[in-house]
């Protein structure tokens, strides 16, 4: 019989360890529509990153280049959105499909002409030895919590890490401040002297790239088996873009919402375990049928889009030139 501290602490070490690629999906994107712009490419951003730098880091043996490169090649998926968008005036809708389609599209192609030839993680001791355990000092010796949350890898305490330093980056810096300017109102930021164009640019790169980072943890995550039929990140990016409405735009409560869509998601992993270690109040866990484990993730997405859509505006943190081209001629 399993025992039940051991089951809870594993099914909460999971939540955690196979959901963070949707924080850094889904601060990539809050900073991507702090400018203004609604990227609607997060999966095929984060697929971009996950194959190139899960290539670059294989063939570097070292986790470094593969964040690196995940960072930057994401980047150029967010360089591509700014041309479009920013400077061709492209619909940002079907520029965001357009990019989520290239990504994929991208992924595959890589992936299946590799063939025989793709490499093993297994045989990259600097990737397996990344994405071990990092156990904090002290911290990791707590019953259930110290498993749970400070015995993980590094790349978990780099995207908690992230999102902080987001935050902070948009309310208590001088060009974050302006980054949310830009977003409310670009037409009166560019009449003080803001450069709109540096500014959406910038950071429709730098938040692609932190997607990318996401897409990379997803390939270590995996193991680094390509699987020709299945992306490696199976919906996240979709996900992550209800995640910043969930998290009203605030980078600190997209940790949290993690954790609460990672419930769902690893719910149907351990619903078996979770009703035999506790038999008497999730017993009925066992008779729920496993499609709808498989589907929950995304009907809480839906539930969380209807809600956040009548929601008032008062008190939402979303930047109210969300979605708009800017045209300096037009303002």
């Amino acid at each position: 019989m399993n025992d039940p501290i051991n089951v809870a602490t594993l099914f909460l070490f999971n939540i955690v360890l196979v959901n963070i690629p949707l924080l850094y999906g889904t601060v990539g994107e809050i900073v991507v529509e702090k400018s203004g712009s609604l990227n609607l490419g997060v999966e095929g951003t984060m697929a971009v990153g996950a194959i190139f730098g899960y290539l670059a880091g294989c063939m570097s043996n070292s986790l470094l280049v593969g964040l690196l490169t995940s960072f930057l090649a994401a980047g150029l998926c967010g360089l591509l959105f700014a041309v479009l968008t920013v400077s061709l005036q492209a619909n940002q809708n079907v520029t965001g499909l357009t990019i989520t389609t290239f990504g994929l599209g991208l992924y595959f192609f890589i992936g299946k002409g590799l063939g025989e030839k793709w490499p093993a993680m297994t045989g990259v001791p600097a990737l397996m030895d990344g994405f071990a355990a990092l156990e904090i000092p002290l911290l990791s010796r707590l019953p259930v919590l110290g498993k749970v949350f400070f015995s993980q890898n590094l790349l978990v305490y780099l995207g908690v890490a992230v999102a902080v330093l987001v935050w902070w980056y948009l309310n208590f810096t001088k060009t974050g401040l302006r980054l949310r300017a830009v977003g409310e109102n670009p037409g009166a930021a560019d009449s003080v002297g803001v450069n709109i164009l540096l500014y959406k640019y910038l950071h429709l790169m730098a938040g692609s790239g932190i997607m990318g980072l996401g897409g990379f943890y997803m390939a270590l995550n995996m193991s680094g088996s390509f699987e020709g039929s299945n992306c490696w990140i199976n919906g996240y990016g979709w996900i992550a873009i209800a995640l910043v409405i969930f998290a009203n735009w605030n980078p600190v409560l997209a940790i949290l919402g993690t954790l609460v869509f990672g419930f769902f998601n690893t719910l149907q992993i351990y619903s078996g375990a979770l009703a035999g270690a506790f038999a008497g109040p999730l017993g009925w866990l066992s008779a729920v049928p496993p499609q709808l484990y498989k589907a929950l993730p995304f009907i809480i997405t839906a539930i969380v889009l209807v809600a956040t859509s009548i929601r008032a505006r008062e008190g939402s943190g979303q930047p109210a030139a969300l979605g708009l081209n800017y045209f300096r001629e037009e303002r």
